[in-house]
Parts: structure tokens; sequence; C-alpha cells
């Protein structure tokens, strides 16, 4: 979900102020104009059912009049058009993933899915093609560690921060409007604009917030929601600490069972647990400097996803004999995440408390990205324009949420929670599995969905799908 830098983007786009044509809730729906997609895809093949083009919005929508700027969307047509349902808009995770990318890839969408629905993406507020921010951090400030070590790194972690955003800031015009409830106003915008009376919506990891709060803001407008790898944001800032080290630490332990039990684990025999300990020891002890002990836990973060239980396997050996860990990328687009959660942290005092509760949850992998959502977000400005609280949801189809059982990102708990939230305007189905990302893992999960988006089955209350 996370990384320490904000990422080069690819263009900053400038602010139209009062040009006519852009979205606007109370006005007739903008006329998408279709055309070809700009060719910075290199491995992506080009597709004549594949185009792309611009939806024209409010900066801030409590101002339609105001600034506007483009939202970038593609369209995949339904293969078998005669047998065609409707439009599916897939939200993408991160935050700080590609909608287009997607929809241009196609490979996130079974075989029925492809034939049965036009598929639509963007790039959310400061992603990618929509208004992201061409910045880079003040190479006259050092980047603290994670986690933080004192007061002094605290105090350091609070200006590099700002110091970032304040090089971001004039480069994108949406970096103070790219909160979640923003984006719920931009992807009605966009519904209207393809001529759909109700959404049919599918949300991955972060991009379930966004199917989640548009389901509150326009239940009318809602035909179906697949929530998959459920975020709750419902959390204050020590729960989803917390949480996210929990669900983290139990994915180690399902690797750890595995790499006992199974000759295809390196460490099979070893003692995986034990030559854990050892390498985040050379971690403390600073042997793999500049690398610290929270990049040996992102390598777990990162491949636990998948997961890639035999590729984590030979990490660790590999570092058990000296080898450093390699670097991790965990993505996120700073001015969507720190404007929807705040890292409401007074100084060091509390933030040495959240390492403590990581750890105490986490004895193995210790902190969880819930930590570095804190570092990343230390010194934005409150109050935030999201603040976390609970749903309050009310559908006429329940929303369909997909979890794995050990999800090293979006745990569990959370979907359970969200599940709580919405009571019977939402239905859980749980894949007995690992991993983050479950609606492809097998038949089943993979059914669920389709019957749900395609014919509006609602499974089962208590519906399980098998591991594997």
């Amino acid at each position: 979900m996370f990384r320490r830098t904000v990422a080069v983007a690819l263009a900053a786009l400038t602010v139209l102020a009062g040009l006519p044509g852009a979205a606007r809730a109370d006005g007739p729906p903008q006329r998408l104009v279709w055309g070809e997609c700009a060719d910075d895809l290199p491995n992506v093949p080009p597709d004549e059912r594949v185009r792309c083009a611009r939806l024209r919005v409010p900066v801030d929508w409590t101002r339609p009049n105001g600034p506007t700027f483009e939202l970038a969307v593609a369209r995949r047509l339904a293969r078998t058009p005669e047998r065609r349902v409707g439009t599916l808009v897939f939200g993408p995770g991160g935050p700080g993933d590609s909608g287009v990318e997607r929809i241009r890839k196609g490979d996130r969408f079974s075989g029925e899915l492809l034939d049965r629905f036009d598929l639509v993406s963007f790039d959310p507020r400061t992603v990618a093609r929509t208004a992201a921010p061409v910045c880079t951090p003040d190479p006259a400030l050092r980047q603290p560690p994670v986690p933080l070590t004192g007061q002094a790194d605290f105090d350091a972690a609070v200006a590099y921060n700002r110091a970032l955003w304040g090089r971001c800031r004039p480069t994108s015009p949406v970096f103070d409007h790219a909160d979640t409830l923003s984006t719920v106003r931009d992807l009605d915008a966009l519904r209207r604009a393809l001529g759909e009376r109700r959404l049919s919506f599918h949300g991955s990891s972060y991009g379930t917030l966004l199917g989640q709060q548009y389901a509150e803001r326009y239940p009318g407008h809602v035909r179906a929601v697949v929530l998959e790898g459920v975020f709750d944001h419902s959390l204050d800032v020590r729960s989803f600490v917390r949480t996210q080290a929990a669900t983290l630490q139990d994915s180690f332990d399902e690797f750890a069972s595995w790499c006992d039990r199974s000759p295809d684990c390196v460490l099979h025999d070893r003692g995986i647990r034990s030559v854990w300990a050892r390498v985040l020891a050379r971690a403390d002890r600073g042997e793999y400097a500049p690398r610290t002990p929270f990049d040996v836990t992102a390598v777990a973060l990162g491949l636990l996803a998948g997961p890639r239980w035999p590729q984590l396997a030979v990490i660790v050996r590999d570092m058990d004999a000296g080898s450093p860990p390699p670097e991790v990328n965990l993505p996120v687009s700073v001015a969507a995440f720190c404007a929807d959660w705040p890292a409401q942290v007074r100084d060091y005092t509390d933030y040495a408390g959240l390492v403590r509760d990581a750890a105490a949850v986490a004895p193995d992998v210790r902190y969880g990205a819930g930590l570095l959502a804190v570092q990343t977000c230390l010194g934005w400005p409150s109050p935030v324009r999201n603040p976390p609280r609970a749903l309050n949801v009310h559908t006429r189809t329940p929303l369909l949420l997909l979890n794995a059982r050990h999800d090293p990102r979006t745990g569990y708990a959370w979907a359970v929670n969200v599940a709580r939230q919405l009571g019977r305007h939402g239905r859980l189905v749980t894949y007995e599995g690992w991993g983050h990302g479950t609606y492809q893992r097998n038949d089943c999960t993979e059914a669920v969905v389709d019957r749900y988006l395609v014919d509006l089955t609602v499974p089962a209350p208590g519906a399980r799908c098998p591991a594997g």
C-alpha cells in the first residue's frame, strides 16, 4: 500500500478556470469523446476495443463553477455486444494504482466479464495521467528511518513531509482535493457521462473505500458494488496500526507453517522463525545499512501479498547469509491517502506507543504497513477532508464483500467489521486462502463475483470459497 517517497508522475495538468463543458452534478451529463490511447504502455499491444477519453470535472466539488481539470478514462468494449449487460467501472487500489492501465491490459477480468460488459476505469486524482504531481524530495533534507528513533527523528519527519508536499502542491491542481469523497463525485460524473442509470462497480483494495462511500452517497444510483480486499475506514490511528501489524503477522504465521511442513521451502527443517529472527537481529545491528529492520519487514509485506512463499524463503535464506534485503516499492498517492486518514500523532512519545502496540500483536514482523502510513502523513494539515467514520449504507442490492482469510494488507478483520457496519446491505464471502486480491483465485471466487455482477445473484449468508 505504501512507500516512503512520492513517485515521479507522468505529467502535470493545467487548471482551466470556468471552461464550459465540465461535469456538474446539476447539469447535463458530459459527452465523452473516445479516441486512441497514448502509447505509454510499450508492453501492451494495441487493441481496437480499447479507447481513451478525458472527463472534465471541478477541482473542488463545493465550487462547481470554479477551476476544472481532466480525469483520464479508458474503456474496453464488450466482446459479445449482443449479450452485453452494461458498463462495469473498476475502482483501482493503492491509492496510486492506474485504472487506465488495468483496462488496457485487460488481465483483471474473467472471460465472462470481458464478454458481457464494457469495462471502464480511470486514473484517480493525482495518479498517473490525472493531474499527478511532478516532484521529488528536497535533497537538503534527510529522510528519517522507519521506525523513527526519537523526537529529533519525529520532528525531521514532519519537516521532510511538509517540504515534499510544498514542492508537489504547485505541480498538481488537485493536490489538496484528492480525497475519496471528491473521487466519489468524479465517479458519479463518470456514470452520468457513460449514460448508465445505475452503477456497476468493482473496487479492489483501497478502491473498496470508493465503492463504500459511493454507495453511501448515491444509494439510488447503485446497481451492484463488489468490494474485493476490503479497506476499513472506521478505525482510529491506534486500531489501524494494530490491525495492520496483526494481519501481516497472521500471513507470516501461514508462511512459517508452510515452510515447516513443505520440502519446497529452502529453509525446511532449519526453523524459519529462528532464521528470520537472526535476519532482523542483523538489521538491528546495522549490518544491512542503509537498509533497516523495516526494509526486512517490507520484503514480507510485498511477497506475502502473492503469496510467493518459495521466493520469500529464498530471500530470507540469502539475507541470513549476509545479502541485504531487496528494495520493495509500496506505492501510495500521498495526497489521496493523507486526506482520508489522519495521522493524529502529537510527538515521539505517541509514536513510540504505536510502535509498541504493533510489536505486541506482531512479534515476528514487528511493524506492518500501519507505521509507514503514520510516517507518510505526519504533519498533514488538520482536519482532514475525509475523516474516518462508520458507514451508513442503504442500497437495494447488498454490496458484495470478498476477502481472503489470510490477507497481509487488507486483513480479514477489516472485512468482517465493514460487513457488520453494512448489516443487511452487505454480504461477505470468505476465501479460505491467502494473499491480497481474491477475485481470480479459483473457480469459486470468480463465479461468486461474476454471478453477482451479471445476474445480481447475492451469495447466501456465510458463503465461503475453498483455498487454492
